[in-house]
């Protein structure tokens, strides 16, 4: 019996040793080399070097001058620990309440614009760093009127930072909310910058 159960061990352990530690070692080190900004959590940093943020990863940006990204249920909001959505269903009072208040709130800046579903749902993760262009475009009367700019300038912006569908029809054109607050604070400084 043990030569039918040794050659067994010998194939798990092997078999464990070469896929389960070995060829996850060897596409972390691949990754690595090939694709460093990714592999790192493309963290986004400032000047002065300070991590800031991720490319991946949505902020609270609260502030009037910020573009503000989509809702979220990622623990008390943005908690990249927390990842997760509300799992409320379309028929869930709570989630209907909180949409209807969302929307009031946003129709007061909207300058008669359309409010857009992802100004007011939150993605699967909570932590969706993109909107979509006609939500950026939603928000852009109240940036310039924050940033004492016009809102044609923000509008022009949020059309140079949108990123188009992959190869024209893999998903949808986007804006990276933390990337185009930092050309926002770059561009048309705000008098006495706060932290968002």
């Amino acid at each position: 019996m043990l030569q039918h159960v040794r050659p067994a061990v010998v194939m798990m352990a092997l078999f464990t040793l070469v896929l389960g530690l070995g060829y996850p070692l060897a596409m972390t080190g691949v990754a690595g080399l090939v694709f460093p900004y990714q592999a790192g959590g493309s963290l986004v940093r400032d000047a002065s070097g300070q991590v800031i943020g991720s490319a991946l990863l949505a902020q609270g940006f609260a502030k009037p001058e910020y573009l503000h990204p989509r809702p979220s249920a990622a623990g008390n909001g943005y908690d990249a620990t927390a990842s997760g959505g509300s799992n409320l269903g379309p028929m869930d009072q709570h989630l209907i309440d909180r949409v209807k208040g969302d929307a009031a709130t946003l129709r007061k800046d909207a300058g008669g614009l359309p409010i857009p579903a992802d100004a007011v749902t939150t993605s699967g993760s909570g932590l969706d760093p993109d909107v979509t262009p006609e939500n950026a475009h939603m928000q852009a009367l109240r940036i310039a009127n924050a940033r004492g700019v016009s809102a044609a300038q923000i509008d022009s912006l949020v059309d140079q930072m949108t990123t188009p569908a992959v190869l024209g029809f893999i998903g949808e054109p986007r804006v990276n909310v933390l990337a185009l607050n930092r050309v926002l604070d770059q561009r048309f400084p705000v008098a006495h910058p706060q932290a968002h």
